[in-house]
């Protein structure tokens, strides 16, 4: 029996799941993969909006600015990877700039700090790689940059520290609405009953919401696909690059991510399949094709991984957050971008929907707003290096070449979750670097054999059926007799 049942472990449920642990209620939060942040979460391109690009008349323009201001506490408390780099929303003509204009216009209505229009001598001297052709742009300097499954870790870390309970590989078959309580049913037979329902299931949501039998909405999945390209690229560009954004899309950007790695993309295309995740050569063409225009430096040859994520879009085009006509069923879905930057004012506009629906909440006076956060080997200066090993050898054998990350990051990951490879990889960056995994994926591998005491061959790549080796089999051979065929 639970006060709040959160489908859903993205960075929403995760950001509702950490606003709720500060209140004196028995809350869950059913993931259906093996890890939090493994559906669109990971595959965010990890954009702290400045606010600018969508209208107050919508609610995700109404909540983007709010959130995006809360980050640099958030960021302090929690201690993942944060920083605002700046965001130039670029014109390829005279055409554009009045779009600027505007855009700079709603962007000061909603109160975004810091917005200026520079022209193209200005633009050459700040970013002199972008392209010589481009005539303007609009500078916010409050966008920045996060890693957001680092952010949905270190979210779902607080809260299940203050008291959530979290259940992986969960996912929800079916709802049945009662009176005064809902019954979810899991596999296996498992039942849970709540008395409200948060539906923050992303592109499934829609599907989570006919369970009980709602058709007020409906998603249809937008993928996107973007590239990662070689770390020795990094600094060519300092800040995010927009284009004049469509009407169905803010464009292929050029994203200097938090870690130093330049990533271009998304794509922008409707599918019907909420399982496709493949990147393609149609899409490599459209991203490096409108990249050449924006920054020539930038080629498909310096890519050194690809991947493509699956975007929530809801038929209203906005977020849809709130309660319904099932008592006690409270959808917070549609999330698309800016769901990343708006997440804590989402979290904080939902607990007052729970408030308002009648749920008691006392406030915990011994609520823990903080943690530690990850060790980052590579970032530190030698003598702090130093110190490490000599705490802890483990520090002193790098598991992962390409980044430099120690087996006692590996055995960290662990401690705080990971279950999987993806769960070390997003918690310590092995295998994220130029080889991708070559080096470090069999140490990574046998740690996670031992530690979760279980053979090489149930160890996954991301949960479910993704193992990396099959069992050995007990072949007979002939007697060797010492000479060679």
């Amino acid at each position: 029996m639970y006060d709040v049942a959160i489908i859903g472990g993205g960075v929403i449920g995760c950001a509702i799941a950490r606003e709720l642990s500060r209140f004196h209620i028995r809350t869950v939060l059913l993931e259906r993969n093996a890890e939090v942040g493994f559906g669109t979460t990971k595959t965010n391109s990890g954009i702290i909006h400045a606010g600018h690009h969508d209208s107050a008349d919508t609610l995700k323009g109404r909540l983007v600015v709010s959130g995006s201001l809360m980050f640099d506490q958030l960021a302090q408390e929690l201690n993942f990877g944060f920083r605002r780099i700046g965001e130039l929303v670029v014109a390829r003509g005279d055409e554009e700039v009045g779009t600027l204009e505007k855009l700079k216009a709603l962007g000061d209505e909603k109160g975004v700090p810091g917005l200026e229009i520079w022209d193209a001598k200005r633009l050459r001297r700040e970013e002199p790689n972008l392209s010589h052709k481009l005539v303007a742009a609009l500078h916010a300097p409050s966008a920045g940059v996060i890693n957001p499954y680092e952010f949905a870790f270190a979210l779902i870390e607080s809260a299940v520290t203050n008291g959530l309970e979290l259940l992986v590989d969960s996912p929800v078959l079916d709802i049945d609405a009662g009176k005064d309580r809902l019954t979810l049913h899991l596999p296996e037979g498992k039942t849970i009953e709540a008395g409200f329902v948060l539906n923050c299931a992303g592109v499934f949501s829609d599907k989570v919401a006919g369970m009980v039998g709602l058709e007020d909405f409906s998603i249809r999945p937008r993928k996107g696909e973007e590239y990662m390209l070689d770390k020795r690229l990094e600094g060519l560009v300092r800040r995010l690059v927009f284009p004049v954004p469509t009407k169905t899309s803010k464009g292929i950007l050029v994203i200097p991510t938090f870690d130093g790695t330049i990533m271009v993309g998304p794509t922008a295309e409707d599918t019907d399949d909420r399982y496709d995740l493949a990147t393609t050569y149609e899409g490599s063409e459209k991203v490096f094709g409108f990249i050449r225009d924006i920054c020539p430096s930038i080629t498909i040859k310096d890519t050194i991984t690809e991947f493509a994520g699956l975007r929530a879009v809801s038929s209203t085009n906005d977020f849809v957050i709130g309660p319904t006509r099932v008592r006690g069923f409270i959808n917070v879905a549609g999330i698309q971008s800016p769901g990343l930057t708006a997440a804590p004012a989402i979290a904080i506009h939902t607990r007052e929907i729970l408030q308002a629906e009648g749920l008691v909440m006392q406030p915990k006076d011994d609520f823990d707003p903080v943690v530690a956060g990850p060790p980052r080997f590579a970032t530190l200066q030698t003598d702090e290096q130093k110190a490490l090993v000599e705490s802890d050898p483990l520090f002193g054998k790098i598991a992962c070449r390409c980044e430099l990350v120690t087996e006692a990051e590996i055995h960290h990951a662990i401690d705080h979750g990971a279950r999987t490879l993806d769960g070390i990889k997003f918690r310590s960056r092995a295998g994220m670097g130029r080889c991708q995994g070559g080096f470090c994926t069999s140490r990574c591998m046998d740690i996670l054999s031992e530690r979760l005491e279980v053979p090489l061959e149930e160890v996954t790549k991301r949960g479910g059926d993704s193992w990396m080796v099959t069992p050995m089999q007990n072949e007979q051979h002939p007697p060797s007799t010492g000479e060679e065929d």
